[in-house]
């Protein structure tokens, strides 16, 4: 059987989708996906193996520029590749119009959420084959249950399986180390520069290595001034999506704000501690073993406010003792 997958971003998106991949190819056995993945993430796809081919789709570039898309063949030459292959069934895991929109290019039956399901209920439009998730849940869990409806077999009981082989994306390690990743879109969402340093110190002074990657030239100063002067701790050199991975795969633990590296921390098993201030963890959470949800207090804590930040009640100490004790765990020592 073969199958074309819509899911095109974002980061944290892609990731929780991997275990309904592990879920379908236990059940079938031999089915193929085809991914269609926003260009930036297409690395991600190609880790699991039940994906047979990744598409790359822009269009977050695109749409930036639609005539040159258009000039230039772009457009042009993505619906032709959709065309190429036969699918017996194409599954939207994104449910929204820009998804839904590409599957009209494939002459196959198209499944999604239903309007009561899908985050932007027009999406339903395009779809042959309708079907029913709650939505107050966790958005992996809601993606299983999609596919376990759209493909015919009962849902697998129990935490879901990422599919990825940590060790051996993991580079050989020489020194222990931990990660921390400071890196996050919203302004909101960064957990306080001197917390990050009051940590590093107390971590470094445990023993312990401490790496900071970062991916544009605001996060590279952010992580430089957390490490300066702390014994041990450094900043890692300018790395891609895969090379990220084989670091995070490599680290004993992170330390993670509500950022798409964090999820993908948590699908590689690593032990971790995610910060949450504006966000909450319960639909949208760090999800896998050893995986540490820490919120914060006061009256904007949980808000979903893009601009205004909150960690009240999570403070160096508290990150601190929380790390120490996940790295007593059986699962981390």
């Amino acid at each position: 059987m073969r199958v074309l997958l819509v899911k095109t971003s974002s980061l944290g998106d892609v990731i929780h989708t991997l275990p309904a991949l592990t879920d379908a190819a236990r059940a079938i056995p031999g089915i193929q996906f085809d991914w269609v993945v926003e260009e930036g993430f297409a690395e991600i796809p190609a880790w699991h193996p039940a994906v047979a081919q990744v598409i790359p789709v822009a269009i977050r570039r695109w749409r930036k520029n639609l005539w040159q898309t258009i000039r230039n063949g772009d457009w042009r030459r993505f619906k032709a590749r959709l065309r190429e292959a036969r699918y017996d069934l194409v599954i939207d895991a994104q449910g929204l119009l820009k998804s839904a929109w590409l599957t009209r290019y494939v002459s196959a039956p198209v499944a999604g959420l239903d309007r009561e399901s899908a985050r932007e209920p027009i999406a339903c439009r395009f779809y042959d084959r309708l079907y029913t998730v709650p939505k107050d849940q966790h958005a992996l869990e809601r993606t299983r249950q999609l596919f376990a409806q759209a493909l015919g077999y009962a849902l697998p009981q129990g935490l879901g399986d990422y599919g990825l082989d940590r060790a051996a994306m993991a580079d050989h390690v020489t020194q222990p180390y931990l990660l921390f990743l400071h890196g996050t879109t919203w302004a909101s969402k960064h957990w306080p520069e001197q917390a990050w340093r009051e940590l590093a110190q107390r971590m470094s002074e445990l023993g312990w290595a401490i790496r900071l990657p970062w991916g544009n030239e605001a996060e590279r100063a952010r992580a430089e001034r957390i490490v300066a002067g702390v014994d041990n701790a450094a900043v890692l050199p300018k790395l891609n999506l895969a090379g990220v991975a084989k670091v995070i795969a490599g680290a004993q633990a992170c330390v993670a704000v509500d950022t798409g590296l964090g999820h993908l921390a948590a699908a590689l098993d690593v032990p971790s501690i995610s910060l949450y201030g504006p966000t909450l963890p319960g639909r949208v959470g760090a999800y896998g073993r050893g995986q540490i949800h820490l919120c914060a207090s006061g009256p904007n804590a949980g808000s979903g406010d893009r601009h205004k930040a909150c960690f009240d009640g999570l403070d160096a100490e508290r990150v601190a003792t929380e790390l120490q004790a996940l790295l007593l765990a059986p699962e981390t020592v």
